[in-house]
Parts: C-alpha cells; sequence; structure tokens
C-alpha cells in the first residue's frame, strides 16, 4: 500500500525523487495516488475538525469551491453506506450539470471504479455500498419539505433565487429534513453576496466560515486568466466580491454606493513624472509638465492628520482638475499609524511625484503645528489649512452630489477609501472601516477645493 504520509510530501521533492517515488508504485497504487484528495487538496479545502453543523465555504471564482464540496461528499459516501445526501443548487439544471457531471463534480472526481450509478431520471446517484444522493432545486424549496437526509451540500446559495423567499424557505426545509443519522452536516459552497440568506449565516454562531481568495489556485488556473483577471478586476467591487471572495455589505441611507463608485472609475491616469522616470526615459521636466498640464489644469493633495502616531491613519489623497472640467482621483497615498515626520514625508514625496500644485490640510489637530510638520518636509508648494466648522457627513454630502452628476472619476481602484465613503450616512455616522473615515475626509477636502471652491475669473472692465 502506498505511504501516504511519504507522498505528501511529494510537493517538496526534487523531479529525481518524484520520477523514483512514481515508479515503485503499481499501477493501481499509481491511481490510488492520483485520486487521493487529502494529498492533493490546500488545507482551505479540507473539512474542519471539530462537530460542525455547517461548513460554508466563501471564496473567490476559481478556489476550487465545488471541488472541496463533491470530494467531501465522495469521501462521506465511500466510507459510510448509510450516508443520504441532499444535492442542492440555484435551479435543477445547474445542480446537474455543476455539482454532478461538471468538471469538478461528483462523477468527475471519482476513480473510474468507484463512480456512483447516475440515474438522472430519478435524480439520484447510487455507491456500491448503498450510499445514496438526491438533486434538488432551491427555486422549489416544497421539494426538501418531506425527504430525510444525514447529509447535504449546496451550491452557490449565494445566488438562490429570493424573490418570492424560496432562498430562505429551501434552507429551512433542507434543515428541518436533517434527521438521519447522529452528526448531520451541511457543506455550502459559494461566491459571496450580501443576501439575506448568506448574512443570516454569517452572523449566526454555528458555521465554521472559510474565505479564501482565486489566486490561491493559481498552480490549476491558466495564467492568462490570472493577469487578465488583476488587469481588468482588482480592487474594483466586482473583484473584490468575486476574486477575493469578499462580502462587501451595501448600507442603507450611504452617502455612496457602491455602484455610484463604479459608475465613475475609468482606467488609471499616468501622470506622474518623477524625476528618476525622466532620467530612465530620456525625457525633460519641461516635457513632463507640459503633458501634466494638457490633461489637468490642476493637482492638489488633500491631507486629513491624526491627532496621534498611534491613532488613526493620516488620510492622503491626490486629486486632479481634468481640462473637461471634471475632478479625477488619482492616488490614496494615505499611511497608518505613523508619526507627524512620517506621514509628512509621505504627503512630500507624493506631492513631487505628482507635481501637485497645492496642499490642503485640514488643522483641526494641531493647526499652525501641521503647517511646521509639512514645512519641515520640505513641501516647497503652498499649503492651505482648512478648519471643519461641520461634521464630516455634512462636509462629504455637496461631494457626494458631484458624484451623483458625474463630475467626479476615479482613476482606477482605491478599496479601502472607497470602503470609507460607502460607510458616511446620510444625516450623520460612519459605519465603515476603523474608527473614523480618514481617507474618505482627505478626498473631501481635495474635491472641495478643485470642485467647490471659489474660483477667480479674468474680466475685462
Amino acid at each position: 500500500m502506498i505511504d501516504f504520509t511519504e507522498a505528501e510530501l511529494f510537493a517538496e521533492w526534487t523531479p529525481i525523487e518524484r520520477s523514483v517515488f512514481l515508479s515503485s508504485l503499481s499501477k493501481q497504487e499509481q491511481q490510488d495516488f492520483l485520486y487521493h484528495w487529502n494529498i492533493w487538496a490546500r488545507p482551505a479545502q479540507r473539512p474542519p475538525a471539530g462537530d460542525w453543523p455547517v461548513w460554508l465555504i466563501m471564496a473567490g471564482r476559481g478556489f476550487g469551491k465545488t471541488r472541496a464540496g463533491a470530494e467531501w461528499v465522495r469521501g462521506i459516501a465511500e466510507g459510510d453506506g448509510s450516508a443520504r445526501f441532499a444535492l442542492v443548487g440555484a435551479n435543477y439544471a445547474e445542480t446537474r450539470t455543476v455539482m454532478v457531471e461538471g468538471q469538478s463534480g461528483v462523477l468527475s472526481i471519482a476513480p473510474p471504479g468507484q463512480r456512483p450509478v447516475w440515474e438522472p431520471s430519478l435524480k439520484r446517484l447510487t455507491w456500491d455500498n448503498g450510499a445514496q444522493a438526491h438533486l434538488y432545486s432551491a427555486a422549489e424549496p416544497e421539494g426538501l419539505r418531506g425527504p430525510e437526509h444525514s447529509h447535504a451540500w449546496c451550491d452557490e446559495i449565494g445566488k438562490w433565487m429570493n424573490n418570492a423567499g424560496q432562498a430562505e424557505a429551501a434552507w429551512d426545509n433542507l434543515k428541518m429534513g436533517l434527521r438521519v443519522g447522529f452528526r448531520p452536516q451541511i457543506v455550502a459552497t459559494t461566491t459571496p453576496r450580501p443576501v439575506a440568506l448568506m448574512r443570516a449565516l454569517i452572523g449566526s454562531k454555528g458555521p465554521v466560515i472559510t474565505t479564501g481568495r482565486t489566486y490561491e489556485n493559481e498552480l490549476h488556473l491558466p495564467e492568462a486568466f490570472l493577469t487578465a483577471m488583476i488587469a481588468d478586476y482588482a480592487g474594483t467591487r466586482l473583484g473584490r466580491q468575486e476574486l477575493d471572495g469578499e462580502l462587501i455589505e451595501e448600507l442603507e441611507g450611504a452617502l455612496w454606493t457602491r455602484a455610484m463608485i463604479e459608475g465613475c472609475r475609468v482606467g488609471a491616469v499616468r501622470v506622474e513624472r518623477s524625476r528618476d522616470t525622466l532620467a530612465s526615459t530620456n525625457g525633460s521636466l519641461d516635457y513632463a509638465r507640459d503633458e501634466r498640464e494638457a490633461g489637468f489644469s490642476r493637482i492638489v493633495i488633500g491631507v486629513d492628520p491624526p491627532a496621534s502616531k498611534t491613532g488613526d491613519a493620516c488620510g492622503i489623497i491626490v486629486a486632479g482638475l481634468g481640462v473637461d472640467g471634471k475632478a479625477y482621483v488619482l492616488a490614496d497615498c494615505s499611511v497608518e499609524k505613523a508619526s507627524p515626520e512620517t506621514w509628512a514625508r509621505r504627503v512630500a514625496d507624493a506631492a513631487e511625484r505628482w507635481r501637485a500644485d497645492r496642499v490642503i490640510a485640514e488643522a483641526n489637530q494641531g493647526g499652525a503645528m501641521v503647517k511646521s510638520v509639512l514645512h519641515a518636509a520640505k513641501i516647497s508648494l503652498p499649503v492651505r489649512l482648512v478648519h471643519a466648522s461641520r461634521g464630516k457627513v455634512a462636509r462629504a454630502e455637496p461631494v457626494a452630489a458631484l458624484y451623483e452628476n458625474g463630475r467626479v472619476h476615479h482613476a482606477g481602484a482605491f478599496p479601502t477609501l472607497e470602503d470609507e465613503m460607502c460607510g458616511l450616512l446620510i444625516g450623520g455616522g460612519y459605519e465603515g472601516p476603523g474608527r473614523s473615515p480618514d481617507r474618505a475626509d482627505a478626498l473631501v477636502w481635495a474635491l472641495t477645493e478643485l470642485m467647490l471652491g471659489k474660483r477667480r475669473v479674468p474680466r475685462v472692465r
């Protein structure tokens, strides 16, 4: 028999060591080795230890969620002839084509001689030892009302139809039918979505939750696919949900919505030209200035200084006024838990890199100290101190209106900044990450200066 303890070290061996090991196995042992899931599975794809009622695998596309669910079913079914499974998908077609017949489905991952008998007309899988699995649709919750099961695998619960409460009814009927055996269990595999069923599961105490990102399975995904996904979706709401496996909530009454921000997103704007970059490209400082001014009439940096180096982040946001009259958020250079010298240096670096015209800094946290710290960092451009006479939300409302009117764009993705923006609530209050929306506050100062400040227009007397 195969020494599986030795086999688990297979990935660490040299090609010669692997060849010697494989050649020492019989054909049957080689096949067993190929289908031994505990060897090939990543730790996040293996069932958690302990007596858990629900295992929720909430991860990005391509993570290997379906394979983990199918292998869990296979492992129990092959070892327990009394097992009775419910396989539940968003609809019957997906239950069949993904969970049973798919590339990572129950039939595909089983060794050729141990595959269950598949009876499509009966919607049933039967293993040689008597274990069975029946197929169901979450769109037809009444189908789960009568049958009894010992285990269940539910796939893509985040997309189960729920316009009339079907998703929650299907889940409730399924749980009430888990009356076979001594330890009923459910495995739910899904890409996260902020729907009622997922909120209820995550908010309860029972489930063991496994999270993961698409890139954790990079060895089994085409490099071209991963490159395209990073280029097109990294940092966006869709990418964070579908690739990073994040559950992104939409707060009711928020000043900014995710859809609003996605609608204003454009590609990254390459206007930064540091002296090092110019030297490497044989450019000139004048050329860089002319190129920048061709697209932007003004670039400013908004700064929301922290009260102390152990407190909140220092919000540092770069924004530019385009010649088209619209504002562009160009960079988030914010820094966490930094001393005054550290965040001032970060502001100075951003100002040099982006050839900014002015720094707009909130003065409530130390007034003259803020200006002196920035000047000590050798910032030669003007520093304008602004005083917060209103709350953060009140200051942000006119800026949010600019987004609604399509007058602001995000040149790329800024996940932490955007999370803070979506945590500011109409009428006051903040429910985003961290104690305070420092990045969002810096954004408000920068965009207020660019779009809402008083401008002098030349006139002929």
